[in-house]
């Protein structure tokens, strides 16, 4: 979630920016992994330390543009890659000095804007909502996949209450003409039993779509663990949430992992179990009072910390089996 309008202008906005770098600051001198590079704002800040290394992770092309600009102007400090962050573990850094790993999950200004995305429900584009590097689209999930099928996606991540009507409506619209981001929205609204004057009906819908395109949760899952795995002694993994579904993915992690004996699995047996990671703090930190004028859309922002005790490279999570039934329900439409 890195912009906001200001006197009619596009001014990129890195959310908690103060905030994390504050946090992160004792670590320079060192990598740093930007794994949601988008508008480049946290990275641009962090490079501003000679020491520092940044690589920055994005599955959106569009995000090349800046990239390059970046590398231009810190070319011995910045390397960008082109990928989901679940795959960071295919960067093989497990002998670099990561001292930071830094999730921002939200979308940004021009991203959300885009109509060829159509990831925002007032778009009057294609019902696409693909970040880049999927397999299908959320105009191929609506208009294709079965009932039962929609009613999970709507209700498992955007936790719709009015899921079976609104499929319903759908399933019958469909058989007439194809849906597109328009006609989605007036299904919803006529579906919905009640109306919430503070959230637009098709809110959360459409967040659920582009969890389920994106396949956000197994990313947020598998990035997490691998970002884990990267990070040395002391190092930092950061993680900015927007809605509750991710932040209580990212909760458990950070919990289980800080709270919960465990061991690294290289290492003897008959080594004791410790507490690998520990907290930066028990409670999330949230927007202060002048971001929230300057940037209104960061009112949702949650900001956690976890902090790697030990140097090590693998260790036990149960954090898979915890979340299990969502990833199924992503997996659905593979054979879409």
């Amino acid at each position: 979630m890195e912009a906001t309008i200001v006197q009619d202008k596009i001014k990129h906005y890195p959310v908690l920016l103060k905030e994390i770098i504050s946090i992160i600051t004792p670590q320079y001198g060192g990598t740093f992994i930007d794994c949601t590079f988008g508008q480049g704002g946290y990275t641009r800040e962090i490079l501003k330390n000679k020491d520092n290394k940044v690589i920055g992770i994005d599955r959106d092309t569009e995000c090349l543009k800046v990239a390059k600009k970046i590398e231009k102007e810190f070319p011995d400090q910045f390397i960008f890659k082109n990928l989901n962050f679940s795959k960071l573990g295919n960067l093989k850094l497990k002998n670099e000095n990561v001292k930071g790993v830094l999730f921002d999950l939200g979308y940004s200004f021009p991203q959300i804007k885009d109509p060829i995305k159509g990831l925002s429900f007032n778009s009057s584009g294609s019902l696409d909502m693909r970040m880049g590097l999927n397999n299908f689209s959320a105009k191929e999930t609506v208009n294709k996949l079965d009932g039962k099928s929609l009613i999970k996606i709507f209700k498992s991540f955007g936790d719709e209450r009015d899921a079976k009507l609104i499929v319903k409506n759908i399933l019958k619209e469909r058989l007439r003409r194809e849906i597109d981001t328009p006609h989605l929205v007036k299904i919803i609204e006529k579906s919905k039993k009640r109306n919430n004057k503070k959230t637009h009906s098709a809110t959360k819908v459409f967040q659920a779509l582009r969890i389920f395109v994106n396949k956000e949760i197994s990313e947020l899952i598998y990035g997490m663990i691998h970002a884990a795995k990267v990070l040395k002694k002391d190092g930092l993994l950061v993680v900015v949430t927007f809605h509750s579904l991710e932040d209580k993915i990212v909760k458990y992690f950070f919990r289980s992992l800080s709270e919960h004996k465990s061991v690294s699995r290289y290492q003897p047996k008959e080594i004791q179990e410790e507490i690998l990671f520990k907290l930066h703090q028990k409670k999330p930190i949230f927007p202060s009072n002048q971001e929230l004028k300057e940037n209104y859309p960061s009112r949702s922002a949650k900001l956690r910390c976890l902090i790697k005790r030990e140097n090590f490279y693998d260790f036990k999570t149960d954090i898979l089996d915890k979340f299990k039934n969502l990833i199924e329900i992503e997996n659905i439409g593979l054979d879409l």
